[in-house]
């Protein structure tokens, strides 16, 4: 109930949520999957969650990983930091919290603490999602938001499809044919009378040019 109840409220706040009810699932899913963020529950059945994030910092992962458990002693806490966990949540907790550490984490991992990216006279905030374009605010919806963010992220080089849609969507999200390419032809036509290019290369994905 709680793992269910956090996917919908992740996914309210414009995140891509997969969810995993047990350790081996969670083990197999870390194996063959890149992600964000981990939110790891310990008290998994079939694998316990220190296993699950043992195993994943011996495949040599860094992806950050919050962990949540009704365990509150301070041995575990220990030993989960210990184990790899980037930071450590106990049961019961306020959403607006769980909300708040899982941005600090994802943009922790993804531009080394900083909040904000910049190309060219585009600024995105990540952690306020929202962008600006010489100084003026930029009006994106969620998912041009969530679009935009992954194009920048990899500046100049190609993204595909179904990289983008994985970022947007869980796996039981429903996506439409056409939806990316109309997400990415709003988001062309209100950066690039700024000079913003994205560039389709046909058969591959889009491509955000270097600013130069």
């Amino acid at each position: 109930m709680l793992a269910d109840g956090l996917t919908r409220s992740l996914r309210q706040a414009d995140f891509a949520v997969d969810c995993v009810h047990d350790g081996d699932a969670a083990d197999h899913t870390l194996t063959a999957q890149a992600y964000d963020l981990v939110i790891l529950d310990l008290g998994l059945p079939k694998l316990d969650g220190f296993d699950v994030l043992k195993r994943l910092r011996r495949r040599g992962s860094g992806v950050p990983v919050l962990v949540l458990t009704a365990r509150d002693a301070l041995s575990d806490r220990v030993k989960g930091l210990d184990l790899g966990a980037d930071d450590y949540l106990t049961k019961p907790f306020d959403l607006p919290e769980l909300e708040a550490r899982v941005r600090a984490l994802i943009r922790r991992g993804q531009s080394g603490g900083s909040s904000f990216l910049t190309h060219g006279p585009l600024v995105l905030d990540t952690s306020g999602r929202r962008a600006t374009l010489h100084g003026a605010p930029l009006e994106l919806s969620a998912r041009e938001i969530g679009v935009l963010e992954v194009l920048m992220l990899r500046s100049g080089r190609v993204v595909n499809k179904e990289q983008l849609a994985g970022q947007l969507y869980g796996w039981d999200e429903e996506v439409g044919a056409n939806a990316i390419e109309v997400y990415v032809h709003r988001l062309r036509k209100k950066v690039e009378p700024a000079g913003v290019k994205i560039r389709t290369i046909r058969g591959l994905g889009y491509l955000l040019e270097k600013d130069t």
